[in-house]
């Protein structure tokens, strides 16, 4: 049976010092930031999500962005060794988060880096961004964990984003989206819709044709709309000039055994 459990994390009390790679620093309101977190939260649990909180993680400026730090493919939880030293102390709290709900447990090793942001799942493809926090020996480390168990593992590079999931994500029906300036190669993509705006490239798919989106993708949200999905907007501002998106906000459990 579908599970639809989702880790969330809060915020850091620094989360303003978060790391920027491809953005001027902006200065971060934390406190608004706590409250779009809130927000973000409530509007999965509205669509029939169960929000886990993962333990805090005060001293990780950038722990909010729970995604980065595990991978999931069926039951199999696949702990992350971030591309950024200072984000390695993240991984703790989550590794107990999703063993406490049964998963399978696994990890990646040195010399592997890799960002759970990279990581993109369409269907049984499972498609891994290399370039930025994610090396070589991630995606191999990835290819070793998940094809066993009936993945096919698609290594695509990433020079103009942090992480792939930056650039594009996925709706219901398979159809990568991005937005064309920001992907590298869009012909490794079977089906591939650009959108308009950066921000419209993220979706988080909560059921149906229900997709959380930002609110700073309006017209991709009347794109989708037009194309019979029903865009269910968040502000999460402050989160997107530390380069964050809807995506990294959360790790959705779907398929976790009963």
């Amino acid at each position: 049976m579908p599970s639809k459990k989702a880790l969330i994390r809060r915020p850091s009390p620094r989360l303003a010092e978060g790391l920027v790679t491809h953005l001027e620093r902006d200065k971060v309101d934390v406190g608004l930031a706590l409250e779009q977190w809130e927000a973000y939260a409530e509007a999965l649990r509205t669509h029939g999500w169960e929000t886990i909180e993962v333990d805090p993680a005060d001293d990780c400026p950038d722990s909010v962005f729970v995604e980065d730090t595990v991978v999931m493919y069926k039951n199999v939880a696949l702990i992350t060794r971030p591309g950024a030293e200072s984000r390695r102390g993240e991984t703790a709290g989550v590794e107990e988060a999703v063993a406490s709900l049964g998963c399978s447990v696994n990890w990646i090793w040195a010399p592997g880096t890799l960002d759970g942001g990279d990581v993109l799942k369409v269907g049984d493809t499972i498609y891994v961004g290399r370039g930025g926090r994610t090396n070589v020996a991630g995606v191999q480390q990835v290819r070793e964990a998940f094809e066993p168990l009936g993945a096919r593992v698609v290594a695509v590079p990433v020079s103009k984003v942090l992480h792939l999931k930056s650039a594009v994500t996925a709706l219901p029906d398979g159809t990568v989206i991005g937005h064309i300036p920001k992907v590298d190669r869009p012909s490794l993509f079977p089906r591939f819709l650009s959108v308009p705006e950066e921000a419209g490239a993220h979706v988080v798919l909560l059921g149906g044709p229900k997709l959380l989106m930002a609110a700073s993708a309006p017209k991709t949200a009347d794109l989708l709309a037009d194309l019979g999905y029903e865009p269910v907007v968040v502000d999460i501002g402050e989160f997107e000039k530390l380069e964050g998106c809807v995506t990294c906000l959360s790790v959705r459990l779907r398929e976790l055994y009963a």
